[in-house]
């Protein structure tokens, strides 16, 4: 088994931590006082981003994008992961692979405006009334004719603010099931500006300044059949095809900033001196410092794993959501124990450590929440027993 990662692996990470911390880090400052990202700045950091081929880098070399392994992609990840998060995500974008799934058409019309920094896509599934359970959505849309009526609401919309289309996931039917009823889920493309839909302000989030969530309302928004992504009814197969590994791209994101956070806390141990010594020899700060670092290359390790089999194709959901689960506490550990070593320092916004800490609490919610990860993670131990 080979731990070390290849040439072009440490190119890319080195080259993706330069562009961080030259492009990113210096209006990280800018964004977490106003909670704003500016259009201009959005537009300055994309043109560079795509100069320096890091835009995209999620998607295959044939359409465009840098065609990266699942690995070296979740290192690239990682290295974005460091930065604020509307600034990594906004002006380093990357197109939501269910892209792929499109027809020719529909990638001539979504996917590749979208690669070429001319689009932004959003992905529509949440409500109100379902979170995790997405079969209990109530949003829906009946056939009329040739098109398609979409009635309902959806929330906590990622970034559809500056999205010029949602991928939408809406109940279209019921089938019988030993269990009960089931609903049957389309996926449509939704063009911003079309009648009857419209995209509202969501709330105020203390994770992710800048990162906006939006309330998107359906009131008999009509859509051609062209609009259907993928099959009628089979939105949930669609969503399980293409979207996968969304789970460890979360990982990788909070390891880079879990790293960012151990990184101050072994520096400010190092230099900062009590009672005649460097607080880092004080066993209360000192086994702090062990402890991080185990926990995050435990993390490290796992998503690193789970990533290199998903390329193999025997990644199963118990692996990413292992990965998911102990990314996210990771960080949440790191940055509390970063917070305390600095002590009252760490929780002004002279550090990034206070927002880091406040961004990490998200990362337990969405791409579901850890107690559904460790739901699929049990089940998958218990389904060879026949529980």
């Amino acid at each position: 088994m080979h731990f070390g990662l290849t040439d072009e692996q440490q190119m890319i990470v080195s080259t993706v931590r330069n562009f961080v911390e030259n492009e990113l880090y210096p209006h990280e400052a800018e964004v977490e006082r106003t909670g704003h990202l500016r259009t201009d700045l959005i537009r300055e950091v994309q043109s560079k981003a795509i100069e320096a081929g890091l835009y995209a880098a999620n998607m295959p070399e044939e359409v465009g994008g840098a065609g990266l392994d699942t690995l070296t992609w979740l290192l690239y990840e990682k290295e974005l992961g460091r930065a604020n998060y509307a600034l990594h995500w906004t002006c380093v974008a990357r197109p939501s692979n269910i892209l792929l799934a499109g027809t020719e058409v529909q990638k001539e019309k979504y996917l590749y405006p979208c690669i070429r920094g001319e689009k932004w896509d959003c992905l529509a599934m949440t409500e109100p009334g379902a979170g995790s359970d997405l079969r209990g959505m109530t949003a829906s849309a009946r056939t009329d004719g040739d098109d398609f009526i979409l009635n309902g609401t959806k929330h906590f919309i990622s970034h559809a603010d500056i999205a010029d289309f949602a991928i939408v996931f809406m109940a279209t039917g019921e089938e019988e099931t030993p269990r009960g009823p089931k609903k049957l889920i389309t996926a449509f493309f939704v063009d911003k500006g079309t009648p009857g839909f419209t995209v509202r302000d969501g709330y105020r989030n203390v994770s992710h300044r800048g990162y906006t969530n939006a309330i998107l309302e359906f009131d008999d928004c009509r859509l051609p059949k062209s609009a259907v992504l993928g099959e009628v009814h089979q939105g949930f197969q669609v969503a399980n095809s293409w979207l996968g590994a969304t789970r460890l791209q979360v990982a990788a994101t909070c390891l880079g900033r879990a790293e960012r956070a151990l990184e101050h806390a072994l520096s400010y141990a190092a230099e900062r001196r009590q009672f005649g010594q460097q607080i880092g020899k004080f066993q209360g700060v000192s086994f702090k410092l062990a402890d991080m670092a185990m926990e995050l290359k435990a993390a490290n390790l796992l998503t690193w794993e789970a990533g290199w089999k998903f390329d193999q194709g025997t990644a199963t959901e118990a692996d990413m959501s292992m990965a998911k689960l102990k990314a996210t506490e990771v960080l949440a550990l790191i940055a509390d124990e970063a917070i305390q070593i600095h002590g009252g320092m760490g929780l002004m916004d002279e550090l990034p450590l206070e927002r880091i800490w406040r961004d990490a609490r998200v990362e337990r919610i969405w791409e579901g929440t850890s107690e559904i990860q460790r739901h699929i993670i049990s089940r998958d131990l218990l389904r060879p027993l026949g529980a």
